[in-house]
């Protein structure tokens, strides 16, 4: 059973969309875009969904927590931090991409990761693609992609590790990639993000993302 203790989720529903607090999340919540029945966590996300401020994108996504709802942030010097995932891709907009993992910088449009699933129906196979922000003001993030080959409704796991030395770790389907960011995040707020945000917002209301996760875990190590 995934511990949902360290976490709130936002869905695509409503304006502004509506974020599901921890405790209501622990006792069982479900709905439509998000359920925890089997052991597993479904999410589901419309490209017709509402999407959050600033975002252009419709999600059905965790955010980290403390088990009191309040929302965690951290700096990443002071631990050694890890986001840990099973899951499979069981649907993708048209576009064929979405994001199944950040680390997020607070109060910031400008996330330091996202990890992303790109399908291509040439091959019906798809890439997992890393977009890495070295600073914290760099535009875009730099692409990397992690691994390939990887079916819909198959199982893969990922690991996205960094260090309170900076040196960030990203594996993915086998696959792995290390760089060192810059030291100019050390003082910038972070937090962990899971579950589906869909990379389109056009098409019908049957159009989106669907995402399934066996295994989800954030550790903290001092």
């Amino acid at each position: 059973m995934i511990d949902l203790a360290t976490w709130n989720l936002s869905v695509p529903v409503g304006t502004p969309p509506a974020t599901i607090d921890t405790p209501k999340l622990v006792s069982g919540f479900k709905n439509q875009y998000f359920h925890s029945d089997t052991g597993t966590l479904f999410f589901w996300a419309p490209v017709t969904g509402t999407r959050t401020e600033n975002a252009i994108y419709p999600r059905t996504e965790l955010r980290e927590t403390y088990s009191n709802g309040t929302l965690r942030n951290w700096l990443y010097p002071d631990a050694d931090n890890s986001l840990r995932a099973t899951l499979a891709v069981n649907q993708v907009p048209s576009s064929g991409k979405l994001v199944i993992g950040q680390i997020h910088a607070y109060d910031s449009q400008k996330p330091l990761v996202k990890l992303e699933y790109q399908y291509k129906s040439t091959t019906a196979t798809g890439n997992i693609v890393a977009k890495v922000r070295m600073r914290p003001d760099d535009a875009e993030g730099r692409v990397i992609i992690i691994a390939s080959g990887v079916k819909l409704d198959r199982d893969f796991s990922y690991l996205i590790h960094l260090s309170p030395g900076g040196a960030l770790g990203i594996s993915a389907a086998g696959a792995q990639w290390d760089s060192k960011i810059s030291s100019t995040w050390r003082n910038k707020p972070l937090y962990f993000k899971a579950g589906v945000y869909v990379q389109d917002n056009s098409g019908n209301s049957q159009e989106g993302g669907k995402v399934t996760f066996s295994k989800l875990d954030i550790d903290h190590d001092k």
